[in-house]
């Protein structure tokens, strides 16, 4: 198995216990951006299938998507120019990298830094391009997230807008930057 696998499955692994441990802590499906996109909207993304895995700004990510979501990427959206299907959804759950204590060549999530979340839904956000967005920032010292603002970083719109201006690069993608892993 090479290291990417290995990383992706270390990832999902943390994905679950992670959402677990928190779900503990806070009610977490409480919690909502201006606009109405709640955290709530997206109640078992811990268990969506991965999508893929990144590194970003000196994050680790990992991106989960939603079985209608999947559905399409594997029918080749957004790649065939077909855009994603009402009620597709993404979750992005970024982490403070570190090196394995049992094995100092890996590098793997550490502490949580945050979770974004993405839907499809054309009505309800006609003028972002059919997506909502949010992110909520994680805060391990209290255990629990909260809506990203402009001091966060990256500065965040603090709205179910907030990741449009970064998405309008990919408008040819459905507004997605995210490739489906080959598996």
């Amino acid at each position: 198995m090479n290291r990417r696998n290995i990383l992706a499955m270390l990832m999902a692994t943390l994905v679950l216990m992670l959402g677990s441990t928190v779900a503990a802590a806070q009610d977490k499906y409480a919690l909502k951006v201006p606009d109405g996109l709640a955290f709530a909207e997206f109640k078992g993304y811990e268990n969506w299938q991965v999508v893929s895995v990144s590194e970003d700004g000196g994050k680790l990510a990992v991106i989960l998507a939603n079985p209608t979501m999947i559905e399409a990427y594997r029918a080749g959206v957004p790649a065939n120019g077909k855009p994603f299907p009402e009620g597709s959804k993404m979750a992005k759950i970024h982490w403070t990298p570190k090196k394995l204590e049992t094995f100092p060549a890996a590098t793997v999530p550490g502490t949580q830094h945050d979770v974004d979340f993405m839907v499809k839904d054309s009505k309800r956000f006609a003028d972002s391009g059919g997506w909502g967005y949010a992110e909520f920032e994680y805060d391990a010292a209290s255990n629990a997230f909260a809506p990203g603002t402009l001091a966060s970083s990256p500065p965040q719109g603090n709205d179910a807008k907030c990741g449009f201006a970064c998405h309008t690069i990919v408008k040819g993608r459905d507004y997605v930057f995210t490739e489906y892993g080959k598996r």
